[in-house]
């Protein structure tokens, strides 16, 4: 696989502090720069910066393989071991996962495990691992 770079992703955050706690004490990202109204996190290497808006969040849902899937969401794709690290963490600290650990579409190409939760905003997260990381981007 080529190497990736780094990307930039920018959400909405009702709370600065509780993101803070949520992204690093919660999940290990990293703190970069701050503000008042804004954070920085290296969340598994890539550039995630919480702004602080009172906006609400919409949310629509996309169904895939007999299950929800929130839209807009983002997140990151892990190896298998690091995804089942960090399910193990996430489940002794009790996380309500709004689509529990499974595995989609079992043996065919795109076979991965998947789960996702909300941050205290709302903001949806999914993290996912393929059974076989050639596949990411392969279609059949």
């Amino acid at each position: 696989m080529e190497k990736l770079n780094p990307f930039h992703l920018a959400i909405p955050v009702t709370d600065i502090e509780e993101s803070k706690r949520f992204y690093h004490n919660l999940l290990g990202a990293k703190i970069g720069r701050f503000s008042d109204t804004w954070i920085d996190f290296d969340f598994f290497g890539h550039q995630l910066v919480c702004h602080l808006s009172p906006a609400s969040i919409s949310e629509t849902s996309n169904p895939v393989d007999q299950e929800d899937v929130p839209i807009p969401h983002y997140g990151v794709v892990l190896d298998w071991n690091e995804f089942e690290a960090i399910i193990k963490q996430l489940e002794e600290k009790k996380i309500n996962f709004i689509i529990k650990p499974t595995i989609r579409f079992k043996g065919e190409v795109g076979e991965q495990a998947i789960v996702f939760l909300r941050d205290p905003s709302g903001n949806a997260i999914e993290f996912k691992s393929f059974r076989n990381m050639d596949n990411l981007f392969k279609a059949e």
